[in-house]
């Protein structure tokens, strides 16, 4: 098996970066926050060698490809728009798609806007939440756990580069990947979310020191700018998402949760992806719970590459 290859693409406009391995059908590979292509380097591997073509972008924002200063550059059309350039790139009709976390919420909007051009859809940790009409996202949060939510103290820009600026970028990737909170992240009154996340001084065993420096290393070339607007765009894609108020996602799907990630059981995550409510917007879902955390695709790996290529073997199928 060839080795991943590195190159820049042109898509809407901006540079990305791709990693990519294998030949066959197309699976594209989705990072959230604050990770990297790097983030699925397990999957990339085991799906080539499975024989598929993987791809994995660092997203807008992120790592070697373009960061655009202005928030109103990352809205999900945008987004969309840069995955839709890779299919066009490598002359894809349609790929298997996979997110997790922000590159899930990218992969919901993918299926939402341009169903046509994908096969088949996994969710690692974010399920499709459909628009609430009455309320802006920003203020949703507010209401409910006031300024000190994570996503309310990424609003204001200047104010978390600022905070994170105070820790070496190996301490901040360190406070985030190796999260194990299962609760909201919700700094007490007054402080900084960064300085309330602890550093843990040991490492879980499905992560090592050199692993973590590499998106240390890649953070401190780029900085949180663009990872941070993913969040300062969260109205503007509330407004721009008002036509498809109540559209269904059609797409198969397949949802992969970890039993102890971020607010899964006091937000009632939980029950919402076993229920029929999300059901009734994705009707053709499969939902799947591990054992794991937030950054589940690294810390339970096989599962999850086994669950990824199961799913798009059954598609296939169909």
């Amino acid at each position: 098996m060839n080795e991943i290859i590195h190159q820049n693409i042109k898509t809407n406009g901006i540079s990305m970066h791709i990693a990519e391995q294998g030949t066959g059908p197309l699976v594209v590979l989705l990072h959230g926050f604050p990770e990297l292509w790097y983030s699925w380097r397990h999957q990339i591997t085991f799906l080539a060698n499975h024989g598929y073509h993987v791809v994995a972008p660092d997203l807008r924002g992120y790592g070697d490809s373009h960061s655009p200063l202005s928030p109103e550059s990352y809205t999900v059309m945008h987004l969309v728009a840069d995955v839709i350039g890779l299919l066009d790139h490598f002359g894809q009709q349609q790929a298997f798609v996979v997110g997790h976390d922000w590159g899930a919420v990218v992969g919901w909007h993918l299926c939402l806007f341009r169903p046509d051009r994908v096969k088949g859809f996994i969710s690692l940790s974010i399920p499709y939440f459909p628009r609430n009409p009455e309320v802006k996202p920003t203020e949703f949060f507010r209401q409910l756990f006031g300024d000190w939510l994570y996503i309310s103290q990424f609003q204001e820009p200047g104010r978390a580069e600022r905070s994170f600026a105070r820790y070496d970028y190996l301490a901040v990737m360190k406070k985030f990947l190796l999260i194990t909170k299962t609760d909201n992240v919700i700094a007490p009154p007054g402080m900084e979310i960064i300085d309330y996340l602890e550093t843990p001084s040991w490492l879980p065993p499905w992560i090592t020191e050199e692993e973590l420096q590499v998106y240390a290393d890649k953070f401190q070339e780029s900085g949180f700018t663009g990872a941070f607007n993913y969040y300062r765009a969260m109205d503007l894609n509330w407004e721009l998402t008002a036509p498809w108020q109540g559209s269904k996602i059609m797409v198969p799907t397949k949802i992969l949760l970890g039993d102890k990630d971020i607010g899964v059981e006091v937000n009632g995550t939980r029950q919402y992806v076993e229920g029929e409510t999300l059901r009734s917007f994705v009707p053709n879902l499969e939902v799947v719970i591990l054992d794991g955390h937030h950054f589940i695709q690294e810390e339970k790996h096989q599962q999850v590459s086994q669950e990824i290529l199961s799913f798009i073997h059954e598609v296939s199928a169909d």
